[in-house]
């Protein structure tokens, strides 16, 4: 077939809170090894004692069901067991980005309106959790006891927990939890994860978009969980002898959906703190990982760019998703030949969605994963609109993609207006971004309303400008981003990763585009980068545009 023959017949809905999802695997494959990251690996049992143990503490710290609990930890076996816990004890997880700035943890604990936040004292060459929690809020210092805690900048923020062995004046340290984990049975866990309804929100992810704060997307365990089971159990036929890795960190909602998706079918979840390209080759081949979930293009590059990716044995792998527009020919034909029995899927998907719209499956022709996006998940609606006249377009037109299924956030934390703008009054969810269906319905990306320039009345989308600068031998990444401009209302300007096959100057690269698009899409300005400004995944193109503004001298 080439496109979608999903069988909805024989589909049935698995979905239980987050909490459960855990203990229905450990109930059948005690044993089975859960999670392995280079600190260590752990069976299913074993994970399921130290989340008891740690929602035992919780409880004794006062974490009470509905209570906002940040988790400020590196991606690793501790995140994934606090995470269980605070869906044991009936908490919502507010999962913080491992590499905010003081800024941006001050400004989540208050917007999220943490009671508790969770971290470690294992201070590494990415960060010390302890220091950066200092810098938000000084005052934590003057604290001798810790269960006094009194911020003025973070009214609600009552406890901050710090696993390991090292003390910190203001924390509750690896001893005083384990106080608080003596003075509660496990019997008033099982009270709390029994109160858990399947719409309670499970998790606050906090997404950037093109402005300064991020926003608090609400998901519930229906949202997170079902997800999770739709794509292992349907669409990617995971089976308990799956392998998952993915290298992305666990605060981002692609980690976090392949962790719960081989937790799911009890598979086992391999990841890593942070990403290493030499690293992720040996865990792939050491660890015969069967499911590759890697969607960006710049980890992938970084692997195939590696001295040991020849040598790799990449052949226990059956499956790979990625989430390109569509995927580049060079990285397309570096894993046809490393990996010719594997099954590439192409996958449409946001932190609004709980991470996955549309993705491929087994029943597609396999060149499909490398030039779509895939089709929606069984569940999952989509349409194409034209914003002009409110209508759906015809297969092949582009408009905005719409999005409606038991999948979507439930709004954004202390935010109605942006929540408003998101989804409409019949619950359809605006995802900004431009796309097409074709005659299969599988998606084609074909880049963001935010996205698109106004050039002296032209639109100008910048997915396009970027795709012509990629194909430049000397161009590892471009990005495009509109600067004002008097005449013209907005200019494009282009940042560049050189690939480092060629030396290329920024005349050189305006020619090279001139000869391809119109005029009016050529960038007028172009500056090379070595380092991109990044959430958790994303590059984030206000901020270039902030700096090239600067720099020019440019008001809006």
């Amino acid at each position: 077939m080439l496109g979608n023959s999903e069988n909805l017949a024989k589909l049935r809905i698995n979905v239980s809170p987050l909490a459960d999802v855990l203990l229905r695997t450990w109930d059948r494959v005690p044993e089975k090894e859960a999670l392995v990251f280079p600190t260590g690996r752990k069976s299913y049992d074993a994970v399921v004692q130290s989340v008891f143990q740690r929602a035992r503490g919780l409880i004794g710290l006062g974490i009470k069901p509905g209570d906002h609990v940040g988790i400020l930890l590196p991606s690793g076996i501790e995140f994934v067991e606090t995470l269980f816990a605070v869906s044991m004890v009936g908490g919502i997880s507010v999962l913080m980005n491992a590499r905010y700035r003081a800024p941006e943890i001050a400004y989540v604990t208050d917007n999220a309106d943490l009671v508790a936040i969770v971290t470690n004292s294992e201070a590494d060459d990415f960060v010390d959790f302890v220091a950066r929690l200092n810098e938000s809020f000084p005052v934590i210092a003057e604290y001798d006891d810790p269960l006094t805690l009194n911020i003025a900048d973070a009214p609600k923020l009552k406890k901050l927990i710090l696993f390991g062995g090292k003390k910190a004046a203001g924390f509750v340290d690896q001893d005083g939890f384990d106080r608080a984990t003596d003075a509660v049975s496990e019997d008033a866990v099982h009270r709390a994860r029994l109160g858990v309804r399947l719409r309670d929100t499970c998790m606050i992810l906090y997404t950037s978009g093109t402005s300064a704060n991020p926003k608090g997307c609400l998901l519930s365990h229906e949202a997170i969980c079902r997800e999770a089971s739709n794509i292992a159990r349907n669409r990617w036929a995971f089976t308990e002898a799956e392998r998952v890795w993915s290298p992305m960190p666990l605060f981002h909602i692609a980690a976090m959906l392949a962790m719960i998706g081989a937790v799911e079918v009890g598979g086992t979840f391999i990841g890593q703190p942070h990403f290493d390209a030499g690293e992720s080759l040996r865990q792939i081949e050491f660890e015969r990982a069967t499911m590759l979930f890697l969607p960006f293009v710049t980890f992938h590059q970084a692997m195939i760019a590696h001295p040991d990716w020849d040598k790799t044995d990449m052949r226990s792998v059956r499956l790979m998703n990625s989430c390109f527009s569509q995927m580049p020919q060079a990285v397309g034909d570096a894993y046809r030949v490393k990996m010719p029995d594997a099954l590439q899927v192409g996958t449409f998907g946001m932190t609004e969605a709980s991470g996955v719209v549309t993705t491929g499956g087994y029943d597609m022709d396999p060149e499909m994963g490398f030039q779509t996006l895939g089709y929606p998940l069984a569940g999952i609606n989509v349409r194409i609109l034209d914003l002009e006249t409110g209508e759906d377009l015809p297969v092949g037109e582009r408009g905005e993609v719409l999005i409606k299924g038991y999948n979507l956030l439930d709004g954004y934390y202390r935010d109605p207006e942006k929540t408003a703008e998101a989804l409409d009054a019949d619950g359809w969810y605006h995802s900004g971004d431009i796309g097409s269906l074709d005659a299969y319905g599988h998606l084609r990306f074909h880049g963001r309303f935010k996205d698109m320039l106004k050039v002296g009345g032209e639109n100008v989308a910048a997915a396009e400008v970027e795709a012509v600068l990629a194909t430049h031998d000397g161009v590892q990444l471009a990005q495009v981003v509109g600067l004002p401009d008097a005449r013209l209302a907005e200019i494009p300007a282009a940042f560049i990763e050189r690939s480092g096959n060629m030396d290329v100057s920024e005349e050189e690269l305006i020619c090279f585009v001139k000869e391809r698009i119109a005029s009016f899409k050529v960038p007028r300005h172009i500056r090379f980068i070595d380092e991109w400004p990044m959430s958790a995944s994303k590059i984030q193109k206000f901020k270039l545009r902030q700096q090239l503004m600067q720099e020019l001298d440019l008001v809006d």
